[in-house]
């Protein structure tokens, strides 16, 4: 299973209830359930979530614990109050142009001590893809923002959130992309490199030696990088509070 968080990392136990805020097709949510956690996975694209949610269902009920997947809004969690133990937000933050308030909400549902793994794409590997074509940030549904992760941990902080750490994912991803840029985004689908290199992938997730190979790739190429935290007992988020107050907090890609 392809995962961007380190599960182990972010220590996630049976009994936890877990949050992944913009789950997408659920690749976390399976991983988290299968560790004996309760999970929520939420998204606001109904399409991808029709099947996963099925599937999600049926696992929490063989397991004897909550598996869900909703449509919702980051901005708009619909949870009480420091509701969960465990929080994931993959590949969501560049999507969203007031990404202070949406950390500010989450940091809203997470209990005091609970730990959460936010992840964003590497400057590096955004500004290569940009150096290709504009297709990466002008296709809809693309990246805003590139992200320096000092403006991510800073927003974390300001939310509520101690940084534990950091780690690095996908080294074999970023040169895929490279390759879909270079091919001409809306169209690389046509180039049977392309497809070529997505078979490689597809394999490299069964292989143990593929699996060391780009854990080695991660800290030379990596395509994403995980910012872990940890609430701090008393944290309150205000979202005015975390709202950036000059154009300097961010990278955005028409700047780049």
């Amino acid at each position: 299973m392809l995962l961007t968080v380190d599960l182990e990392r972010l220590d996630i136990q049976p009994g936890h209830l877990l949050l992944d805020a913009g789950c997408g097709e659920g690749r976390h949510c399976f991983g988290a359930i299968a560790r004996g956690a309760s999970v929520v996975g939420l998204d606001l694209d109904l399409d991808s979530i029709r099947i996963p949610s099925k599937i999600i269902r049926t696992r929490g009920q063989e397991q004897n614990v909550l598996g869900s997947i909703l449509q919702g809004d980051a901005f708009h969690l619909p949870f009480a109050d420091a509701s969960f133990d465990r929080i994931i937000c993959s590949e969501v933050m560049e999507h969203v142009h007031d990404y202070p308030a949406a950390i500010a909400e989450l940091a809203r549902i997470a209990k005091p001590g609970a730990r959460v793994a936010i992840t964003i794409p590497t400057a590096t590997s955004e500004h290569l893809y940009l150096r290709l074509g504009d297709e990466y940030f002008e296709s809809p549904g693309g990246h805003i923002r590139i992200f320096r992760p000092r403006d991510l941990a800073k927003a974390m902080f300001t939310a509520g959130f101690e940084t534990r750490g950091c780690g690095f994912a996908h080294g074999f991803h970023t040169p895929y992309w490279v390759l879909r840029s270079a091919m001409h985004l809306p169209d690389a689908d046509q180039s049977a490199m392309v497809r070529g290199y997505r078979d490689f992938l597809i394999r490299a997730t069964a292989s143990k030696l593929m699996n060391r190979l780009e854990s080695v790739l991660n800290f030379v190429c990596p395509k994403s990088i995980i910012v872990y935290g940890q609430k701090r007992a008393g944290a309150s988020a205000s979202l005015e509070d975390s709202r950036p107050t000059t154009a300097n907090t961010e990278t955005t890609a028409a700047a780049a």
